[in-house]
């Protein structure tokens, strides 16, 4: 059979299959130069984003040449966590369901979001290499979220998951930051220090050790790239030995604390 037939004018008309065809590969080769210029997109926004932070902590640093270089760098990171935490909760699609849908494609809401996300964890990873001191626990937690976060963007998926991770993260940020924040501001071993103190491991404890565990099982058993899940299943192991941590030194606190003041009380005999 012809592969055109003739038509009056003697101009080649496709047949039905050939303009299906046509019509298909066409519509592929948009969604192509859309995913082109989506990655683009978000390349400029890491890139831009990575300069954005850098600025911010050099404005700090100039405006507090006092301070140490971990607290400039803390105030840059209550910053982010506060804003990550805005955007993530404006991207949410659905309030009723959170978390849906599942296993969908990322919208440009949320790319933005985790491309902000993904440029400071950039900024904040290098920057600790200029510390004075490395801390190896918080450099495996940045190269874990950086490898989640980029591969996410990558295969433009599963945005509500990350998002919602997103947000369980960073939502104890702040009070994290401001403990440490007021350590060097003179008020170490006070009653308030003691309150962000536990402040932070509730906040910490009921977004990861509840949330995170239910955002965790929602990833493994959604059809997610298999280096999504183990993303996920490394920041949630990450999370609890963290959630460790933070009781354990609560304890300390709360008991360090209290001594003292009962052994002030007790009278002599």
């Amino acid at each position: 059979m012809s592969s055109f037939l003739k038509s009056e004018g003697s101009q080649p008309v496709f047949s039905p299959k050939e303009t299906e065809a046509s019509c298909s590969c066409s519509i592929q080769s948009r969604k192509s130069l859309q995913i082109s210029k989506m990655e683009d997109y978000i390349i400029n926004w890491v890139i831009s984003g990575v300069v954005f932070w850098t600025t911010t902590f050099l404005v700090i640093r100039k405006l507090f040449p006092e301070r140490t270089f971990d607290f400039c760098n803390r105030i840059v990171s209550t910053i982010h966590a506060s804003l990550a935490v805005c955007l993530a909760s404006l991207s949410v699609q659905d309030w009723s369901c959170p978390v849906c849908p599942v296993a969908s494609r990322s919208s440009p809401w949320q790319m933005k979001t985790l491309a902000v996300s993904l440029s400071y964890l950039i900024y904040d990873l290098i920057c600790c290499l200029f510390d004075n001191h490395v801390n190896l626990d918080n450099s495996v937690h940045h190269l874990v979220s950086i490898i989640g976060i980029g591969a996410g963007l990558a295969y433009q998926i599963c945005g509500s998951e990350m998002v919602a991770a997103l947000w369980i993260t960073e939502i104890s940020s702040p009070f994290l930051h401001t403990r440490e924040l007021l350590k060097e501001l003179g008020y170490r071993d006070t009653d308030l220090n003691l309150a962000v103190d536990i402040l932070f491991a509730a906040v910490f404890s009921f977004a990861r050790m509840v949330g995170g565990p239910y955002l965790t099982y929602l990833t493994l058993t959604a059809g997610n790239p298999l280096l999504i899940k183990a993303m996920a299943l490394g920041l949630q192991l990450v999370s609890a030995f963290w959630f460790y941590k933070i009781l354990r030194m609560v304890k300390y606190k709360v008991v360090k604390r209290v001594g003292p003041n009962k052994a002030a009380k007790t009278p002599s005999r």
